[in-house]
């Protein structure tokens, strides 16, 4: 092994380190979430509200989430803030780079898209993205409509994981992506 590869494995070490220290302290300010939940890389929890935030079972956060659980634009105006829970019920997957403003909840089993802006609830089992965030589908519907795309296109195995790829399997992807969309598991 080499010293690049030692030093970058004692880097990534001590940033998820730093992430979970983090993580720790806002819990002990208040943020309350569930058990097997992964938030991935970056992001922003409100650290002066995170005591306003929950996040349930099983839930995924991605790269730059931002969870905004106050909107201090009337401060200057009104003297005052406007301050608002943010649940995130089970089973979620809020896409990269999505903010959550003041007051929403996610329902259970939903997805937020990458990007989406979030300004109101979002019901059980549904599919949003956007600014502001709309509902496109039914997890049902989505689910069929991608079932549907994969039909007689590769799916590639974890040995495509981002860890194990090579130039050869790049290219594979490549190929096999063409002009569309590819999957992998």
């Amino acid at each position: 092994m080499d010293i690049y590869s030692v030093l970058k494995k004692f880097y990534l070490y001590f940033q998820d380190k730093k992430r979970r220290m983090y993580i720790d302290k806002l819990i002990k300010k208040g943020l309350r979430i569930g058990k097997n939940v992964d938030i991935v890389d970056t992001f922003f929890l409100d650290p002066s509200h995170c005591f306003l935030i929950a996040i349930g079972d099983g839930c995924t956060i991605c790269p730059n989430v931002r969870f905004l659980a106050h909107d201090a634009s009337t401060k200057k105006n009104l003297g005052f803030t406007k301050i608002g829970k943010i649940e995130i019920e089970e089973n979620c997957f809020i896409g990269d780079s999505a903010i959550l403003l003041p007051g929403v909840t996610i329902g259970p089993n939903s997805i937020v898209g990458a990007g989406a802006v979030v300004t109101r609830d979002v019901p059980p089992n549904v599919i949003v993205a956007g600014n502001p965030a709309r509902q496109l589908f039914s997890i049902q519907e989505y689910l069929t409509r991608i079932e549907a795309l994969s039909k007689g296109k590769r799916i590639f195995g974890k040995e495509y994981h981002i860890k194990n790829l090579t130039p050869q399997k790049c290219k594979e992807i490549l190929e096999s992506v063409g002009d569309d969309i590819g999957f992998i598991v």
